[in-house]
């Protein structure tokens, strides 16, 4: 479902301020893949994901979504195989429109629009069912707007709008970081069960490394634009945030000191 063969950014180049964000990164997810990826900061995380959601060109290299190559693709372009949720909850909603306002919108993604403006009742009826899988009672408020929900409510919003038209890859970047941890917990409940029933191809970018461990079939580590460990199956099962530690420091040669991360 995406390949990134030997993909290279660096960011001002030849300044002071230049900065090799992505040094050579080969990555290879096969369909239904859940990855999370760990790091520490300006490792390279989240512009992995910026890289394949294409926010700039890349250097070198090449980024193939399901067969496609997509790496000379402006960003709206890549748009129709990407799903995206961002870390402020803000992003991925319109606060003066409708909840089914904002779900109508994501459903035409990709689709050609007519000067037709109304939601039919089988929309409604549709939007109603999906709400309920959330389970935060958003059902019986499809007409309230999205700017009255709380932080965890529209982030569960945007996930489901992320994941309304089954995007060939979802990109969680992470989404739960300005959340409480309770919220964060049901945001990535509900981030798990929608993955699983639609069988979707996900990254998500975390810096907890228990949350790292606990969600998705593999787990990839990042440093100074680098992936330096690669882990699924059963081995991934059996991580703890010690091993994973070790792994970091034999791997990197150095010690891991990102507090955040390691506090969580």
């Amino acid at each position: 479902m995406l390949y990134l063969k030997n993909v290279k950014k660096t960011f001002n180049p030849g300044t002071i301020n230049e900065k090799k964000a992505l040094c050579g990164v080969d990555l290879h997810l096969n369909e239904g893949d859940f990855v999370t990826i760990i790091g520490g900061n300006g490792a390279g995380k989240s512009t992995t994901l910026n890289a394949i959601a294409g926010v700039w060109p890349i250097d070198s290299g090449e980024i193939i979504i399901d067969g496609v190559n997509v790496s000379k693709l402006s960003e709206h372009k890549r748009a129709k195989y990407i799903g995206r949720v961002f870390q402020d909850p803000m992003m991925g909603t319109a606060a003066p429109m409708e909840i089914q306002e904002n779900l109508s919108v994501a459903a035409r993604r990709g689709k050609h629009r007519t000067l037709k403006w109304s939601i039919s009742r089988k929309e409604k009826a549709e939007f109603r069912e999906l709400l309920k899988i959330l389970e935060l009672g958003l059902e019986d408020r499809m007409t309230a707007k999205v700017g009255l929900l709380s932080g965890g409510q529209r982030q569960a919003l945007t996930l489901l709008m992320a994941t309304l038209e089954k995007p060939k890859i979802l990109l969680l970047d992470e989404h739960t970081a300005a959340l409480d941890p309770k919220t964060a917990a049901k945001v990535l409940e509900i981030s798990d069960k929608l993955i699983a029933e639609n069988n979707l191809t996900a990254m998500m970018v975390t810096h907890n490394m228990k949350d790292a461990i606990a969600h998705g079939n593999r787990l990839i580590m990042m440093h100074e634009g680098r992936i330096i460990f690669d882990v699924s199956g059963e081995e991934k099962k059996k991580l703890t945030v010690d091993a994973l530690v070790q792994k970091f420091s034999e791997t990197s040669g150095k010690e891991f000191s990102n507090d955040r991360a390691l506090l969580n």
